[in-house]
């Protein structure tokens, strides 16, 4: 009996001491989640206000560079929304002074912010350069911006420092919780069956003595059960919590990269995987050694301990460092905004460091592209200002000739000299002609005219212009094609540039006209400053000459530029062009390759009533789940087309040289399509992708894209005839209807409903 008792009483005192400890426990473990959850919301409403204050600063800058309302609409939207969301993030850490300090003063620097980005909306739209010019040179702008990035830093890493440990302490406790459970239970049991051992041996009193010990252990158990339920339902709301943080890294555009001290990786998310190649399986000196990194000059190298990672190893902070990086794997180059922190322990010292990547590159060649019209617009304006002036004195020189050589018939020398004279002031005339079709202020006499009829005209009369060793070919739209234009001047326009084609083929070629129907969308314009959505009349003009490096293309269309022999040409044949297509309203584009050739596109605006298609809603474009093989050399480009189709539902994975394409063939990267650009440096074009890819792997589809017009690649010979082609620049909808058919097996090709990639054309030749 007695030592039924001590048992019983031992029982009794394990019940009421893991009882207490575990509601103590369960308290302390639901306190730990609600302070993880505060925690985390924290985080949210920070990289929120973060989001919030980018897309103010891009709204701002967009409206300086191209006017846009729809750019102050959207700023003034922003900016409506990021004091609520400061007020929102200050009571979140209310009880918490330091926090609130840095906030405090955070927030003034965001206001700050905010008036400088409005004041710059508002100088922008008043036109008011100087006003602009004082505010860039004061540079407040980025110094505030660089200041609330800090300050945001640093808020930030104290807020997960705070979450990490609370996390923890919500770990152990949920651990201690279950052990103590688990022990209790255990000896619980162990009583239980001492009892009930000892039941069989005992009167009948003990057995129902026995009877109400057992029915307490169940009652014990189905609490310490219940115990373990809410345990289990708190670790799956921390572990959410968690996956919510992951996802928020995963999904973030900037590339971000934890190191430790043995500069060993130890977290990077997708973004910085495919900038760069930084992953936990990778070596860091061999991701480097494939990188060559220079300073914003793009010639000063930097020295291997200057790099960002030792940098931020060694304790120093940074932000915003502007470098551009070479990747020799990839024949890639990025420009990118670097910030670096430091990690520390409890006693100071350095753990490792935290990086983030900001790829830059599209915005700075969007930069470029406005730089580049600025540049030729000022030059047209100061063109067109000498040539009216000169123009007004070759006038009086003009008539004052005239004159002199009426008085001087019966002299026969200073009638020479006169004669020289006025052939000297033809020459300036033409001259002038010339740069005011350049400046856009020559008179032009639009009419409603046939551009395949221009264009046909232009091609016979070019046979004896350019000799027998040019092939001269035409494929023009089937239907009739009306512009509004100058139809005299549309002929000079494809004289000039079937001379330029012809200087660039000295030992003879091929010359192509062609004429189509096409629509300029947002996005197109969007990326080519100056350009107005709508259907437009494209002309081009296409050859198999020696082609531009991109620093002669981006210099063509200015006056006196030329890379001709002095005597042989005078800068003015594309100034002309460019000159007119841009007066009368159009737009022009070049796609070049050194070697290879080049294609010349006029846009002209269609008419109005004179659609591209008939005027019906356009159908949704088609979807699909299949993985595209994305090959592109142009970053802009490459991420236009991953961003359009992933919204369609595709999966996707990249390269940037046909050399990188084979490398994941070779390793067994799965895919379904290989859409690749036909011209591409590195050694390996686009059609030797495909054939590589067909041999090693029979029924592989493929689907090619260039800047050349479909037209000029066949006939030069650069792809197959029977092969599928999406020409630059196309729409969402034409290019998910293009992967389509690339798709579809071609029992499905014959049965579906047909889709029209090109629209059909007619062919001649002269």
């Amino acid at each position: 009996m007695i030592q039924q008792r001590l048992a019983l009483g031992l029982g009794l005192g394990t019940l009421l001491a893991i009882g207490a400890a575990s509601t103590a426990l369960d308290i302390k473990s639901r306190q730990d989640a609600a302070w993880v959850t505060s925690s985390l919301n924290v985080l949210q409403k920070t990289s929120d206000l973060r989001l919030l204050l980018r897309e103010a600063e891009a709204s701002s800058r967009g409206f300086v560079l191209t006017s846009a309302e729809q750019f102050r609409t959207e700023f003034n939207d922003v900016s409506g929304k990021i004091p609520p969301a400061v007020a929102d993030l200050q009571q979140a850490v209310a009880g918490s002074p330091m926090p609130m300090q840095l906030l405090g003063e955070t927030a003034a620097l965001i206001g700050r912010r905010v008036e400088i980005s409005a004041e710059l909306i508002r100088l922008r739209a008043a036109s008011d350069r100087a006003g602009l010019e004082a505010l860039g040179s004061r540079a407040e702008g980025p110094a505030t911006m660089s200041a609330i990035t800090a300050n945001l830093d640093r808020f930030v890493a104290d807020q997960r420092q705070l979450l990490a440990q609370r996390s923890a302490t919500s770990k152990a406790t949920g651990s201690l919780l279950l052990a103590i459970d688990l022990c209790g239970l255990a000896l619980l049991l162990i009583i239980a069956g001492y009892l009930v051992r000892r039941a069989y041996l005992d009167d009948r009193e003990l057995r129902a003595s026995l009877l109400r010990s057992e029915a307490e252990a169940v009652s014990l158990a189905e609490k310490a059960e219940k115990q373990h339920i809410d345990l289990v339902e708190a670790h799956e709301k921390l572990r959410h919590s968690a996956e919510v943080l992951q996802s928020t890294f995963n999904s973030m555009a900037e590339g971000v990269l934890v190191i430790d001290a043995a500069d060993t990786v130890v977290f990077s998310n997708p973004a910085v995987e495919h900038l760069l190649g930084y992953r936990p399986d990778r070596n860091l000196s061999e991701v480097r050694a494939k990188l060559r990194v220079y300073e914003s000059d793009g010639v000063t190298p930097v020295a291997p301990d200057d790099l960002p990672t030792p940098r931020a190893l060694r304790g120093e902070t940074f932000d915003r460092r502007e470098l551009i990086v070479e990747l020799s794997d990839r024949d890639e180059t990025l420009r990118l905004m670097i910030s670096g922190r430091p990690l520390r322990d409890a006693a100071g010292g350095i753990t490792g460091a935290a990086m983030v990547y900001h790829d830059i590159t599209m915005a700075h060649e969007t930069e470029r592209l406005l730089h580049q019209a600025q540049k030729l617009d000022a030059i047209g304006k100061l063109t067109g200002g000498v040539a009216h002036d000169f123009n007004n004195m070759l006038t009086i020189i003009t008539g004052t000739i005239e004159t002199l050589a009426e008085e001087v018939r019966d002299r026969p020398a200073a009638a020479a000299t006169a004669a020289l004279i006025s052939q000297a002031a033809d020459r300036c005339t033409e001259l002038i002609r010339h740069l005011l079709a350049f400046a856009r202020k020559q008179p032009l006499h639009p009419r409603d005219s046939d551009v395949n009829s221009t264009i046909l005209d232009i091609a016979k009369l070019l046979r004896p212009t350019l000799g027998e060793q040019i092939e001269i070919n035409s494929i023009l739209e089937e239907e009739e094609l009306i512009a509004h234009i100058d139809s005299a001047q549309l002929a000079n326009s494809l004289v000039n540039m079937a001379i330029n084609a012809r200087d660039a083929m000295p030992n003879g070629g091929k010359l192509l006209l062609e004429s189509r129907r096409v629509v300029l969308d947002e996005s197109y314009a969007a990326a080519n400053a100056g350009v107005i959505p709508g259907s437009y009349v494209m002309v081009a003009v296409s050859d198999t000459g020696t082609g531009m490096s991109p620093e002669v293309r981006d210099r063509a269309f200015e006056p006196f530029f030329t890379t001709k022999e002095a005597g042989k040409g005078s800068g003015l044949g594309l100034s002309m062009v460019y000159g007119f297509v841009k007066q009368s309203g159009g737009h022009i584009k070049i796609y070049s390759e050194e070697g290879r050739g080049t294609t010349i596109r006029l846009y002209i605006p269609a008419p109005k009533g004179q659609a591209a298609s008939p005027a019906l809603p356009d159908p949704p474009p088609p979807r699909g789940e299949e993985t595209i093989f994305i090959v592109e050399d142009d970053p802009l480009v490459q991420d236009f087309v991953v961003s359009q189709l992933q919204s369609l539902g595709y999966k996707t994975i990249t390269a940037s040289t046909g050399v990188e394409a084979l490398a994941k063939i070779d390793s067994g990267q799965s895919f379904d399509l290989l859409f690749t650009d036909v011209i591409m440096p590195g050694g390996v074009n686009g059609k030797e992708l495909a054939e590589e890819a067909l041999r090693q792997r029979p029924g592989t589809k493929v689907l090619y894209t260039s800047g050349y017009t479909d037209n000029a690649m066949v006939e030069h010979g650069r792809i197959d005839q029977a092969a599928l082609l999406l020409t630059k620049p196309y729409r969402k909808s034409e290019l998910a209807q293009m992967i389509r058919l690339a798709l579809v097996s071609p029992f499905e090709i014959e049965a579906a409903a047909p889709i029209d990639a090109e629209q059909p054309h007619r062919a001649h030749s002269s």
